[in-house]
């Protein structure tokens, strides 16, 4: 692998796929999903509200563009549907679900039920693309020498697991075992990764909420303090190794799981062509009412992935304290680049310039003792962006979209400062 953030993606300057949809475009949605209207009635809105999405990026100086997953319902959506083999529940059995799980935890314990979900239910074989739509109108909305910045954004394949009790993801009459199951996963992934570099796609962003949490109560001010007193747990965090090992479902245990989708997502891309660019955005959560669903630091999993999972980028949440410090960037290979995600998408207060600035060279230093690199040569691999998505959900979270606007155009003030205008 090599890495640039001068010509290539990723850029100083990022985003993290997701914006905020108008209330036109919401209630048009709505009213589509609940037969009211037609894909007909939804398609012109969703038109122009990507197109004047993409022109405000365009003027804030941003190069990752991306369509802000106005098609979508969640970050995960659209490519189940092309698939074979697996449908969409739409109120699933609680049963079926790892309780411990994050974002079924921030459901379950808020006395919600967990939302809709996709289960495998035969075969597994990819039948056609269904982001390809969704892209060619995004590089239609931009010159022809900008589309290999174009960004979009696929769920990480480890959701089709990771949240499912041992034998609910799939039947065992079709898959004897989880490395079958992956194994097909994976060239779906395979065939979905060439239709869209065929269709010129060069920059692909994982969404992954489950690879890096922590088990702990997050409390905040007032009124979003209620919404988030939930435990999280996953590999970061020993409450959900002590729940792992204690499920009598599970075969083999959590770090074992971990190699497996490390492995997974390898598997995954291990046939991008050269000029494929490839990330993993290790998500805490970003849901309504800006509630997350889990935190902690990357330390525990800290050389494995790094080092062990063929990415060329990792856009890594660093807007709070639940985020850990900085000193697991010390195992980042000289050939990866990081995004560091030090301005919050959850709240519209902006951040001090000068702090994140500060924030930026403290976690450039931590690179420095680990690769041997001066600073002038680690912060080429560096850029900045909000933590994650401003709509990871379609319906938002507790911020606005002049709020966004502003925070958007923090993040290319903070770029300009660090790196002098670079892309």
């Amino acid at each position: 692998m090599t890495s640039t953030l001068k010509r290539n993606p990723p850029f100083r300057a990022e985003h993290l796929g997701s914006l905020l949809r108008t209330d036109q475009l919401l209630e048009a949605r709505h009213a589509w999903e609940a037969g009211k209207a037609s894909e007909e009635d939804l398609r012109p809105i969703e038109d122009k509200d990507v197109q004047e999405i993409v022109k405000t990026q365009l003027e804030l100086g941003f190069h990752a563009i991306t369509d802000g997953e106005y098609r979508r319902h969640m970050f995960w959506g659209s490519f189940w549907p092309g698939l074979e083999g697996m449908k969409e529940v739409a109120e699933p059995d609680p049963s079926i679900f790892r309780m411990y799980i994050p974002d079924i935890a921030a459901f379950t314990e808020a006395g919600y039920k967990p939302g809709e979900t996709v289960i495998c239910t035969g075969k597994i074989k990819h039948v056609g693309s269904t982001y390809t739509d969704q892209f060619d109108y995004l590089k239609s909305l931009v010159p022809e020498e900008k589309t290999k910045n174009l960004k979009l954004t696929l769920a990480a394949p480890n959701w089709y697991h990771l949240r499912y009790k041992e034998g609910q993801a799939y039947p065992k009459d079709v898959y004897a075992n989880d490395d079958e199951y992956f194994s097909d996963v994976a060239k779906a992934y395979q065939a979905e990764l060439k239709t869209l570099y065929d269709h010129g796609l060069r920059n692909v962003q994982f969404d992954d909420p489950n690879l890096a949490c922590k088990h702990q109560p997050l409390i905040l001010p007032d009124p979003i303090q209620q919404a988030n007193k939930y435990l999280h747990t996953d590999f970061c965090s020993e409450a959900m190794l002590t729940g792992w090992k204690n499920d009598p479902n599970n075969t083999y245990s959590a770090d074992t799981l971990l190699e497996k989708y490390i492995a997974l997502y390898n598997d995954c891309i291990s046939q991008i062509p050269p000029d494929m660019h490839v990330g993993v955005h290790l998500c805490r959560g970003n849901f309504v009412n800006s509630r997350h669903f889990s935190e902690g630091g990357y330390d525990r999993i800290a050389t494995k992935l790094f080092q062990e999972l063929s990415m060329h980028t990792y856009y890594l949440e660093y807007d709070t304290p639940r985020a850990g410090g900085f000193a697991p960037l010390e195992h980042l290979p000289k050939n990866k680049n990081v995004i560091l995600g030090v301005i919050t998408s959850k709240f519209p207060k902006l951040e001090n310039l000068d702090e994140m600035e500060g924030r930026v060279r403290e976690a450039v230093k931590y690179m420095c003792k680990g690769s041997g690199e001066s600073e002038e040569e680690a912060l080429r691999r560096v850029g900045v962006s909000p933590q994650c998505g401003f709509a990871s959900h379609s319906s938002g979270n507790a911020i606005g979209r002049e709020d966004m606007v502003r925070k958007l155009r923090l993040v290319r003030e903070l770029a300009d400062r660090v790196w002098g205008g670079e892309a």
